[in-house]
């Protein structure tokens, strides 16, 4: 998809970006300064790192592994969330959406961002921007600069209402506003070429949790 628009428009758009304080995470109301912060990470990449091809549009385009910390009491499911916070739009661009992961549940695993009934994914599995289930790689335009990749972990509580059959950003948002006990953020940056000549410059910075990191 993006992959596609020429080198010259990706230079062009270098500063027409979402903004990471567009992020569902950062939202107000949402997650409270005073909530637990839950520690997530990845095997595959360092915090604020490139991820690796194989997690993108010029690899295998799998989902990346992701773990966690145990939550706090009163946890009943998780719900996860991947935007890109640097896409060429007025909205970050949705990756995944996976809501009603057992609170028991503290990993998933290299691949498990499936449409649901195609794999083993833990949970249920929303509608990504391109309203398809499941994970949309990364594939940012050429010449565009790095993209931030913002894997949102949400611990909800036992009276989050359901938000329906493959909900989207919105119903997802909609149904967690009230009930999220804890946040957790992991930032994975990917970019196709002439990366030193695109920095993010107009994205926005991550702040409101701890571990946030701030542009380039």
């Amino acid at each position: 998809m993006l992959e596609h628009i020429p080198a010259w428009l990706g230079h062009a758009l270098v500063n027409v970006r979402a903004g990471a304080e567009k992020l569902t995470v950062l939202q107000p109301g949402l997650v409270d300064i005073g909530h637990a912060t839950l520690e997530l990470s990845s095997p595959a990449f360092a915090q604020d790192a490139m991820m690796p091809a194989r997690f993108t549009a010029d690899g295998e385009g799998v989902s990346p592994p992701l773990v966690w910390s145990a939550p706090p009491t009163g946890t009943a499911s998780f719900a996860l969330l991947v935007e890109d916070a640097d896409a060429p739009a007025l909205q970050p661009l949705v990756h995944a959406i996976i809501w009603g992961i057992p609170a028991d549940t503290g990993r998933l695993a290299e691949g498990a961002i499936v449409a649901e009934g195609a794999g083993d994914a833990q949970g249920d599995v929303g509608r990504n921007s391109y309203l398809r289930e499941g994970w949309l790689p990364p594939d940012p335009p050429t010449g565009h600069g790095d993209h931030r990749y913002a894997f949102q972990l949400f611990a909800l509580d036992a009276t989050t209402p359901d938000p329906g059959d493959s909900p989207g950003r919105g119903a997802l948002v909609e149904a967690m506003t009230g009930h999220v006990l804890a946040a957790g953020l992991l930032v994975g940056r990917y970019a196709r070429g002439a990366v030193a000549d695109a920095p993010v410059t107009g994205g926005g910075s991550f702040s409101g949790l701890p571990g946030s990191v701030a542009p380039a």
